[in-house]
């Protein structure tokens, strides 16, 4: 039986970072058990002395920090050295490392990433956009918008444009329903957004809508959860992708982060032609 482990997220910010770091180091590792314990907006040594005091009760414990404040960020070390408790800090040498190349003095300030800045009010603008655009609503502001994401239902569309629109994306999505026709405003030549398809594999689309129509106790859906309708409709939204040229993206196997990437990708190519 493997051991699990009491690992100890400590940042002295909203801890975003961190627990991105840790989901990818984690996916590295198949038999990791573990429980994991967030500690957010940690800047005093009473703090980090409780913390301590904690894993000093619970067994395989393992501390991982984002600490920019040199001292405190030393203390925490040195008290886990004290204790024994494995501890990792994960920006400080990169910290100094950057620090030497730009020949700067870095400024240790916690949530410098979060200041409100222009990036920062572009995001909310972004996300404003996306909700009030998402699932084919005001398909009249294409024209208003950095992506227009396309696909049948359980594409993805909806997470991906709010992943998209949290990196600075005016994203709008629009469902492609069998019987309904694409705006007229998408067949432009010139369009300044640029315009994406996703399709899934249909065996991997029947899974899921069968588990959406569970959980939505519909029993009055016979076609959407059919899987020769479903490839009919996959193989619908690849010839029209084709028509008129668009990107496409498989999202069968893709993370939402993963898809977004590819279209951010997509993007920065259209932009440099």
């Amino acid at each position: 039986m493997n051991e699990k482990y009491n690992v100890y997220l400590v940042s002295d910010s909203t801890g975003e970072t961190l627990d991105r770091i840790f989901l990818s180091l984690k996916s590295q590792f198949d038999n990791f058990s573990y429980v994991k314990k967030e500690f957010v907006f940690i800047r005093t040594e009473q703090q980090i002395d409780k913390i301590i005091n904690e894993c000093k009760t619970q067994e395989n414990s393992i501390i991982l920090y984002t600490i920019v404040e040199t001292k405190l960020a030393k203390y925490l070390s040195n008290k886990s050295e004290k204790t024994n408790i494995p501890c990792f800090g994960i920006l400080g040498n990169l910290i100094l490392s950057f620090s030497k190349l730009l020949n700067q003095k870095a400024s240790h300030k916690p949530s410098a990433q979060h200041v409100l800045d222009d990036d920062y009010y572009k995001r909310i603008e972004a996300i404003q956009f996306t909700m009030a655009h998402d699932d084919g609503k005001k398909t009249e502001d294409i024209q208003l918008s950095d992506v227009i994401l396309l696909g049948v239902s359980r594409t993805s569309k909806t997470p991906t444009s709010i992943y998209l629109a949290n990196r600075g994306f005016k994203t709008i999505n629009i469902p492609l329903v069998m019987s309904q026709k694409i705006p007229d405003s998408l067949k432009a030549k010139e369009l300044a957004p640029t315009v994406i398809g996703l399709y899934a594999a249909p065996e991997r689309l029947s899974d899921i809508r069968r588990n959406r129509v569970a959980i939505m106790n519909d029993t009055d859906l016979p076609t959407y959860t059919d899987l020769e309708a479903i490839k009919k409709e996959v193989e619908e939204s690849k010839k029209l992708f084709k028509k008129y040229n668009w990107p496409t993206i498989d999202v069968t196997r893709k993370s939402v982060e993963e898809t977004a990437a590819s279209i951010i990708k997509i993007c920065d190519i259209k932009k440099n032609k």
